[in-house]
């Protein structure tokens, strides 16, 4: 299923039930939940440029849709990444409220 960035951080904002914090997404983004790895572990402080797969080393193209347009532009797909980055990150699934906070940092970068 097709959709844009904006769409989906509006149905995230609504199951969350709270306003996006952009602010804490990049927070989020940027910080360890008790785990080795953060977010930008892979996809760099500035995930509008490439970033790496930390064990893999596999090139991971921008995940911030202004420097990828095909970024969260697929629903079933952003899920998926969701799922199991957070897993990895936080060892649990992302919130709502967490999805959204970063989703709305993503949205807000430029490259």
């Amino acid at each position: 299923m097709a959709a844009a960035p904006a769409e989906m951080l509006k149905e995230y904002v609504a199951a969350s039930g709270q306003a996006a914090r952009p602010e804490k997404g990049q927070e989020f983004f940027n910080t360890t939940h008790g785990k080795e790895w953060s977010c930008s572990t892979c996809h760099t402080k500035q995930p509008i440029a490439e970033g790496q797969h930390a064990s893999t080393r596999k090139v991971i193209t921008p995940l911030a849709p202004a420097a990828n347009a095909k970024r969260f532009t697929d629903s079933a797909k952003t899920e998926k990444w969701f799922r199991r980055n957070c897993n990895d990150v936080l060892g649990r699934e992302c919130t709502f409220s967490e999805k959204a906070d970063v989703l709305s940092w993503l949205i807000s970068l430029k490259p």
